[in-house]
């Protein structure tokens, strides 16, 4: 719940003559706050959301706005929306060298600074006009309600010292009149502490964030992935008003333009109410899963429901426990103010079932990215970040390997485009065959579809039990799995430089930066507990198959290479070899 993963007459200036407005609402009740609303103000064309464009100061300069928590889950997305809405942004990290592979590394003003050092934040906050907190001690052990509260009043006592004139803080949806979990608890006094300090406070409040790497969605994926039937916490049949990650980020974006002095928090939902049970439910349809048998048990807690979260899902209990102690409640917006100033886009919110189909980006069209860069650029908010967890962006097992070859990278090249068909997979031939049969028996093409083309392989083609999802001439071909599976699998083949093999990681140091390297991945997307299980039992076999390929695929490029030097006669030779066998049966 509340999931985060960090001067005034500057801040949000309108243009002469723009017609102001009165700001009243019920916000944090006794807090509460009013003030004045800007218009008709110049907007950037760089950004896609009129709602979210930078305004102008008098300067022709936009605010410069500071991110906190930027390694975390919603600091590290927040980074690129702000860029594409045309912000200046300043990014606050303890350990900045971890943002060096970030795509917008070059584009911000980086600052080192520890949250606990009052001296750090506010030369991190010098010349800051808006300011965003999103650091929180979830997980960090039974004291992270006090750290969360030195760590904000910390915070806060520099904003005030520097004059920003905004603070931002992502907060968590409670209930009123209610005894708060511990977690809860946290997140509303962090957010009264800056309500109360003097410095403008704009507190957003939200229940589970839909969006992969969001700690609730992935303890709710895990937890209906694997099991088909669970007993549960009574609190399955609370009311939750989820909202998707990218909307989180549209209304974080859309603060910095709110009028001058705005003092007050806002409730922020997506246009679903759903309980815990129907959340569930809802995901294992998008995911293509089975109904769950779902059993609310009176007497199991929130302590003992997180240590069996814990066993089964590879969500930490530490991080766990606070959240399910959250889900006792109710959680449903109580307002929606914010939408005066940040109205829904055309096309409305986005709503339950369309935010998991975003999450699921890794499996999005059945295809699987080299890299997972892009999730940290404009309009690819839901994806994993590098930075995530490692237990974010839901399972996807690998098998990874790669050889030197002695031979020239079009030799090897040449093996890559004729595998498979009558040239077989460079493996234990029974083992290929066996699982062939197998899959004809379940309904699937096995391996009697061979291949279109002796001499190219094209995307789209059929491929044995195969499909064609892309090449890079010379370079790499991945196949998509289409046997019978408990999930989604592929196969990627490449060729390599030793520098690249070096530099991702995949060979030693001592590699020769020319030396051609043969890439090998395997990669399986399990569909529920019987694909994780499925994984699990072919493990073993991996060093014959997978192992076995990769030797002898070296080796079948390397003694082309001695028998004929010419990389294109050797594609002729198998084209030949492949019309000799197709003859008999024409």
């Amino acid at each position: 719940m509340g999931e985060t993963q960090g001067d005034s007459q500057h801040e949000g200036s309108t243009e002469p003559g723009a017609v102001r407005s009165p700001v009243n609402g019920p916000g944090d009740g006794d807090l509460g706050g009013s003030d004045v609303r800007g218009a008709d103000l110049r907007r950037d064309a760089s950004a896609v959301d009129d709602a979210v464009r930078a305004t102008y100061r008098k300067d022709g300069s936009t605010p410069l706005v500071l991110v906190t928590g930027v390694t975390g889950y919603i600091g590290g997305r927040l980074v690129p929306q702000l860029l594409s809405a045309g912000y200046r942004v300043r990014a606050m990290a303890r350990r900045p060298e971890r943002l060096a592979d970030r795509p917008w590394y070059d584009d911000v003003e980086i600052v080192d600074a520890d949250a606990h050092d009052v001296e750090q934040v506010s030369a991190a906050l010098r010349g800051v006009d808006v300011a965003f907190y999103l650091i929180h001690s979830l997980g960090s052990g039974k004291d992270f309600e006090r750290l969360d509260r030195y760590t904000a009043r910390t915070f806060v006592t520099a904003a005030r010292d520097e004059g920003v004139g905004r603070v931002v803080y992502l907060g968590g949806l409670y209930p009123e009149d209610v005894e708060l979990s511990d977690h809860l608890s946290s997140r509303k006094e962090v957010g009264d502490i800056f309500l109360a300090s003097g410095v403008p406070s704009v507190v957003l409040k939200a229940a589970v964030i839909i969006g992969s790497g969001s700690a609730s969605f992935e303890m709710m994926r895990n937890l209906t992935d694997l099991l088909p039937a669970m007993v549960t916490p009574k609190w399955v049949t609370s009311r939750i008003q989820p909202i998707a990650v990218r909307d989180v980020l549209r209304y974080l974006v859309g603060t910095v333009s709110l009028p001058e002095g705005t003092n007050r928090g806002f409730d922020i939902g997506g246009p679903d109410v759903l309980t815990y049970r129907e959340m569930m439910q809802r995901y294992a349809a998008v995911a293509g899963l089975r109904p769950r048998v779902i059993a609310p048990l009176p007497v199991l807690t929130p302590g003992l429901a997180s240590h069996w979260t814990g066993m089964v899902t590879p969500v930490p209990k530490n991080i766990a426990k606070p959240l399910i102690g959250s889900l006792v409640h109710d959680v449903v917006c109580k307002e929606d103010d914010l939408k005066q100033w940040v109205p829904d886009p055309d096309d409305g919110l986005i709503g339950f079932e369309e935010s998991v189909r975003l999450a699921l980006t890794r499996i999005r069209d059945y295809e699987v990215e080299t890299s997972w860069r892009s999730a940290s650029l404009p309009g690819a908010p839901s994806e994993p970040l590098p930075t995530d967890p490692d237990w974010a962006g839901g399972a996807l097992y690998e098998d990874d390997r790669s050889t030197v070859v002695q031979a020239p990278a079009e030799h090897l090249w040449a093996v890559l485009q004729g595998i498979g068909g009558t040239n077989g997979w460079y493996s234990f031939q029974l083992g290929w065959w066996t699982r062939g049969v197998m899959d004809q028996v379940f309904g699937g093409p096995g391996l009697r579809r061979g291949r279109r083309d002796p001499l190219h392989l094209s995307v789209g083609d059929a491929l044995d039990w195969w499909r064609v999802e892309a090449i890079e001439p010379g370079r790499l071909v991945r196949l998509r799995a289409e046997m019978r599976l408990p999930g989604l699998a592929w196969l990627e083949l490449s060729v390599e430089t030793g520098a690249e093999a070096k530099h991702s990681g995949r060979m030693p140091e001592g590699t020769a930066d020319d030396a051609v390297v043969f890439h090998q991945r395997a990669l399986f997307h399990p569909r529920g507990l019987p694909g994780r299980l499925y994984w699990t039992a072919i493990v073993p076999f991996h060093a014959v198959v997978f192992g076995g390929m990769q030797r002898n695929v070296a080796k079948a490029a390397e003694d082309a290479y001695a028998s004929n030097p010419d990389a294109g006669a050797l594609l002729r030779e198998q084209a030949e070899a492949e019309m000799r066998q197709r003859a008999p049966a024409a």
